[in-house]
């Protein structure tokens, strides 16, 4: 239906279908690339070799992280040198390791496994892995004094878990099949948990790495029913011949006839969304995200920000030819993708835990990738995936910066202009950087890679795709207005501020010191300014004391201390990034460098003509599809979506700069009685997780206890019952051999007696 649609009409569809056989033809044509390019995993796994050796021979130093960068370093120079590498080879490579599975069990189609490791380089593969190697060499290098509190074994622990991470990473991005996908697919899955729990002391730690490696199995069963389907019906899970075996079928959908699509094979990709929505923390599986934030802030960047959760992105758009034989695939992917990005657009602005802000701002992020991905945008998805990667790891290394700073502190009402205090200073510039390109301000890469998706949904046909394009518009200003909320909160304002409770890790002189432990002190759990209307009780002794601490300092005398050089380097690196990535957007053909790359890969296989359609409407042709108030959506959406970004950002503004006095309060405030109970039910996240745990959690647990009980005494019962009888049995036996020869003599005189007794009785 929506493929159809959106390439079956006029002079369009036969540029889609051009663009689509020669994509086709390019990955099926895929050349062999030289051995080198496998550095890049190698490189990862020789830094877990390392940091382990680090472990074993008890290195109390901050080698494991030089190693660390090192090896990460070296993955992203080779990462470069395979970029330029593909560009001169003009089609894709193919590098294979070793043959991994060579299995036969009969001679016809689809009873032959045979899967290499090897590894798959498009252009496509060269986005992602740009950012992901080179990210991680820099969150690596802020992790090295971020965690110098737990130098030794710990260090070696966290640095370990953080180059398996990126191994699997790799081996997720780099796969040339659906097999070695899924093996870095589940690695990045239990690296999460590893790194999640890393304070495994920490109650609270714990259970968030179990529920997110739980929640995340729900969508992992999902995807390995898409890849056993796949064999199934393909006999292949190599990419370069699986592309030509769904042609057949997206010419079927090109020339209306999608309802002659076998069921199995619209199956398939329905099977792999449903593990994209919960490694990419969609609707009804994004619970496990704003948890994770119970990890080392290095771990929230890295994985929680930039790559791991764009793992389910990813996905659809490697396998994009897949979705474009569903008629609903695509569509579900958009309407969950825009509900969830509105869903916690609201919860972000009702929480006080800038970090949990951030997290459910990465959710609604993820949100708008998918929706690009579903109105065939894959570039502006690419795109935004790329730029968001930069900003968002800035905003969370800055809030973790911070927390690391004032002993743990998160909570925005109690931590207030800290960009004007001593050494602080790159901090808040690079937050600022980041809040921007977040909130869409114009002319910054987050405002371009969000209007690529926003205006393409009201060009592509499909079912309500208009709609989800004013879902984008409203979630674009709630965006706005929660990032400044934390900016003009947190960094600018009256100098006042409170330690968390990691206090007693400071002395006087403000040593690094700080860490996670117990960074969630139950900040959203609290009835703060802007979700009650009683605010005023809950808060006077908090705005009582951020009064007293005008100059900087508390009554216990604690001073916060700024972050050193590893911090402020990596922190001004990524905010030039950000600024950097807009200019990418300039580069290149259309909507620039990004965009090329994707349409040289599998994500551009009809994406190429929405991509074409855009160039066109920039010429002056009109949109052929859609308009948005009758206007050209290419055109004015520039203009639009500037206004929404800029009235979420004065809104903020007003309501969280002007006149406060205290870190405890601001004007919004007075806004809370009329809002009713909808701010506390925001701030109570919905109650999602309750709903859950009433729904789920409960009753299985209830049926948990009864088949524990059933177990117990039935299926226990019965074996216990079969070793039971011989025991009674052989107590009652027992006493016969008791050694006394009388008593053997009456019991052979009674036994012969029994057998005269029988065989009388048988003569008669």
């Amino acid at each position: 239906m929506l493929a159809a649609g959106a390439v079956g009409q006029g002079g369009h569809g036969v540029v889609a279908q051009g663009a689509g056989h020669a994509v086709a033809d390019g990955i099926a044509s895929a050349a062999s690339g030289p051995l080198w390019i496998a550095a890049v995993p190698a490189l990862a796994m020789l830094g877990v070799v390392l940091t382990t050796f680090c472990a074993i021979f008890r290195i109390k130093s901050k080698l494991p992280a030089w190693l660390t960068v090192a090896c990460l370093g070296g993955a992203f120079a080779t990462t470069v040198g395979a970029y330029l590498h593909l560009q001169d080879a003009g089609v894709p490579l193919v590098v294979k390791a070793f043959t991994w599975f060579d299995l036969s069990w009969g001679k016809g189609p689809g009873q032959t496994l045979h899967a290499d490791f090897a590894f798959y380089i498009d252009s496509l593969t060269c986005l992602w892995m740009l950012f992901v190697t080179g990210l991680a060499t820099l969150i690596g290098l802020y992790a090295s004094e971020y965690m110098s509190h737990d130098v030794g074994t710990g260090y070696c622990r966290f640095f370990a878990a953080f180059n398996l991470f990126v191994f699997s990473m790799t081996c997720l991005v780099m796969g040339e099949n659906l097999l070695v996908l899924f093996l870095g697919w589940e690695g990045v899955g239990l690296c999460s948990y590893l790194l999640i729990g890393y304070f495994y002391k920490k109650p609270s730690a714990v259970a968030a790495g179990k529920k997110a490696f739980i929640v995340n199995r729900i969508g992992d069963f999902g995807l390995l029913m898409g890849v056993f389907l796949t064999f199934v019906k393909f006999g292949t899970l190599s990419f370069p011949e699986l592309w030509p075996m769904v042609q057949p079928y997206i010419d079927m959908v090109k020339a209306g006839h999608g309802a002659d699509v076998p069921f199995t094979v619209g199956l398939i990709p329905v099977l792999l969304m449903v593990g994209a929505f919960g490694k990419s923390a969609q609707l009804p599986l994004y619970v496990w995200l704003p948890d994770a934030m119970e990890g080392p802030t290095p771990v929230s960047a890295l994985i929680h920000a930039a790559t791991m959760v764009t793992a389910g992105v990813y996905l659809i758009a490697r396998t994009y030819p897949m979705f474009l034989v569903s008629e609903y695939a695509l569509p579900i992917v958009g309407w969950v993708g825009a509900l969830t990005a509105l869903l916690s657009a609201t919860i972000g602005m009702a929480q006080f835990d800038i970090k949990r802000i951030m997290a459910y701002s990465t959710v609604s992020q993820l949100g708008y990738m998918f929706c690009g991905l579903a109105v065939l945008s894959s570039a502006g998805a690419a795109f935004h995936v790329f730029t968001h990667a930069f900003f968002k790891a800035t905003l969370f290394l800055c809030c973790g910066a911070v927390m690391h700073g004032f002993a743990g502190q998160l909570d925005l009402r109690k931590l207030s202009g800290v960009g004007f205090m001593k050494g602080w200073g790159i901090v808040a510039l690079a937050m600022l950087v980041g809040c921007l390109n977040l909130a869409g301000f114009p002319f910054t890469a987050g405002f371009f890679s969000k209007d690529m998706i926003i205006a393409e949904s009201f060009v592509t046909p499909g079912p309500g795709y208009q709609l989800i394009g004013w879902i984008l518009l409203l979630t674009a200003g709630l965006t706005a207005y929660y990032t400044f909320r934390v900016f003009f909160r947190v960094f600018v304002g009256p100098q006042c501020y409170e330690p968390g409770d990691e206090v007693h890790a400071h002395d006087e002189h403000g040593h690094e010191h700080g860490h996670d432990h117990g960074h969630d002190h139950g900040h959203d759990h609290g009835h703060g300014p802007e979700t009650h209307g009683s605010e005023s009780r809950a808060t006077q002794s908090r705005a009582t004391q951020s009064r007293a601490t005008q100059s900087g300092a508390t009554s216990s005398h604690f001073h916060p201390h700024a972050p050193g050089w590893a911090i402020n380097l990596v922190l001004g690196t990524l905010a030039i990034s950000s600024l950097a990535a807009a200019g990418t957007y300039l580069i290149g053909d259309g909507h620039g460098w990004a965009a090329d790359m994707v349409h040289s890969s599998s994500a551009n296989y009809v994406g190429a003509a929405a991509f074409l359609e855009t160039a066109g409407h920039a010429e002056g042709e009109h949109a052929a599809h859609g308009s948005f108030l009758g206007m050209d959506p290419h055109k004015v959406m520039y203009y639009v979506s500037s206004i929404v970004g800029v009235i979420g950002i004065i809104t903020a503004f007003v309501l969280h700069y002007m006149g406060r006095t205290t870190a405890a309060t601001s004007r919004a405030d007075a806004l809370l009685p009329a809002m009713g109970p909808i701010a506390k039910w925001a701030q109570g996240k919905w109650y999602v997780d309750e709903f859950y745990n009433a729904v789920i959690v409960l009753p299985l647990r209830v049926l948990s206890h009864v088949f524990h009980t059933i177990d117990r005494l039935l299926v226990d019962g019965l074996v216990n019952l079969a070793g039971v009888l011989p025991r009674f049995v052989g107590s009652k036996v027992r006493p016969w051999q008791n050694g006394l020869l009388h008593g053997y003599a009456v019991g052979m005189a009674g036994g012969l007696a029994v057998l005269i007794g029988a065989v009388v009785l048988l003569s008669m």
